[in-house]
């Protein structure tokens, strides 16, 4: 309860202070331009995977090794502004359909993933500052994105264990620290992500903050701190809570972060709560002429009560694709194995992945 009641003020503080902290436009200042202007943009991850283990069999019972070519994502994104104050995004994402007895069952079907409007408050306080409505990013999936770039071989630790979404429908407002210091995102959602509706009344209040100790010059000035609650609850009394501090590191030459995770679930009163624990450490070292490696070990114990415990390994090579204007572009061979101590299981991929963003 208490620490419902400081995250809910954290919120409401943070988007005061954004919208108080007005600065007078000096006399003769250039007035924004509020032309609206629309932007289309697509994302594309493309894959062949062949699974080593375990092997399966086909409809005649033989004894093979699945492999398949896939799509894992096609985004097209239509962002823009109406005028300097407002802007918006709408993004719809592909996914197989695997609903039971739908006509549907196998094809690739377009859903919803962001459709926000944006209210800018850079004329009030710092640039970069804003307040968001609608099926939007969550706070720390999307901030942790933006320094693992490796989406498009498989989520990133908190995620792809099920334990946060990336985007979720809610009210949420971004403030940066004056001198590159840092930044906070705080919001509340209705804490089912973006591809379930809400359940009943219990929403979610999410808070990051990241603290840049060291920005301006210097070997430290990539270092970043950061420290992330998400309040929940499945039903009212049933706690549904995550905790996650970060340390990163960007540089030239390689960047690198290690996060540990510290979650409650209890899906009902009458159930007994769950307490998982983890960490996730990765490491991407740049070779050069768009060369760059990536190396990442995750760990979970789902609950600490029970001794299954999940290890995953992660290796690969990229090539960045250089000198492309507005265009990201890479490809990666990559081996992601998952080995689950206590059940006796273990998966192990081997993949070409591919991305493409403009």
């Amino acid at each position: 309860m208490l620490r419902s009641r400081f995250m809910a003020v954290t919120v409401v503080s943070l988007l005061a202070v954004a919208a108080s902290a007005q600065v007078t436009p000096a006399a003769g200042h250039t007035p924004p331009d509020d032309t609206p202007k629309v932007n289309i943009g697509a994302t594309i991850f493309g894959d062949f995977t062949y699974q080593d283990s375990p092997q399966t069999t086909d409809a005649d019972g033989n004894t093979i090794h699945p492999d398949a070519f896939n799509v894992g994502r096609a985004y097209i994104n239509f962002t823009g502004n109406l005028n300097h104050l407002l802007a918006f995004r709408i993004t719809p994402d592909i996914t197989r359909e695997t609903g039971s007895g739908s006509s549907l069952n196998g094809s690739y079907t377009f859903r919803l993933k962001y459709a926000f409007g944006q209210f800018n408050l850079d004329q009030w306080t710092t640039h970069g500052s804003w307040l968001r409505f609608g099926l939007q990013q969550t706070p720390f999936v999307d901030y942790a994105e933006s320094l693992y770039r490796y989406r498009f071989q498989g989520p990133i630790f908190v995620d792809r264990e099920g334990f946060l979404t990336s985007s979720d429908l809610g009210f949420s407002g971004h403030w940066n620290f004056p001198g590159n210091y840092g930044d906070l995102h705080a919001g509340v959602y209705n804490g089912e992500g973006y591809n379930h509706p809400e359940a009943n009344n219990q929403k979610a209040l999410q808070l990051r903050a990241t603290v840049r100790p060291l920005p301006l010059s210097g070997p430290l000035k990539g270092l970043r701190l950061t420290a992330f609650a998400d309040e929940d609850h499945y039903v009212q009394s049933a706690k549904k809570e995550r905790l996650v501090g970060q340390v990163s590191f960007e540089h030239p030459f390689v960047n690198a972060a290690a996060e540990y995770l510290s979650a409650k679930d209890q899906s009902s009163t009458a159930k007994p709560e769950s307490d998982a624990t983890g960490y996730s450490v990765w490491v991407t070292p740049k070779l050069g002429h768009g060369w760059e490696l990536l190396f990442r070990h995750d760990e979970l114990k789902p609950n600490k009560n029970a001794s299954l415990k999940r290890k995953r390994n992660i290796a690969g090579v990229a090539y960045w694709f250089p000198n492309l204007a507005k265009v990201t572009s890479a490809l990666m061979l990559d081996y992601d194995s998952l080995v689950v101590t206590g059940a006796a299981a273990k998966t192990t991929l081997y993949g070409i992945k591919m991305l493409v963003s403009f």
